[in-house]
């Protein structure tokens, strides 16, 4: 799969706290997202992107991965929220322009919560890397018009 969807309509979050450009690749054990840093990014301090984007960015190559998989089973795509990091490693931080190449693996799903690893590469270099527990609302989204 490659979506060349806009990442707003797998999403719930709008700028300026979008940390994915686009969902490269999907299947049903993960995703692979790209994301350029720039200067403007409300996570970039000193020129680097902090480790907070970099938890963000994993995070939403998740959601982008949950709303492309509901959009394909004609279902709203739906907001979810971190419930747990575990093991979160940042071994370097990128600078401006920048571009990541997170993956996530899902290994583990039990009804609307999902277990992640997640990993960030920029320039061939493992970046950050951790765990993460997302739950995923099932109520409607007001700022989504497609719940």
């Amino acid at each position: 799969m490659n979506s060349k969807e806009p990442i707003e309509s797998l999403i719930p979050q709008r700028a300026p706290f979008i940390m994915v450009d686009e969902l490269v690749w999907s299947d049903e054990k993960g995703s692979g997202s790209v994301f350029r840093v720039r200067k403007d990014n409300i996570f970039v301090e000193n020129g680097k992107l902090r480790e907070a984007g970099m938890l963000e960015n994993i995070a939403q190559t998740a959601a982008a991965r949950a709303g492309f998989t509901a959009k394909k089973d004609n279902e709203p795509v739906r907001v979810g929220y971190i419930g747990a990091v575990k093991n979160f490693e940042v071994f370097n931080l990128p600078a401006i322009t920048d571009i990541l190449e997170t993956v996530i693996t899902v290994t583990n799903q039990v009804f609307d919560v999902t277990v992640v690893k997640g990993s960030i590469n920029c320039n061939h270099q493992l970046m950050a890397t951790c765990e993460m527990k997302i739950f995923i609302i099932n109520h409607k989204n007001p700022d989504h018009e497609t719940y």
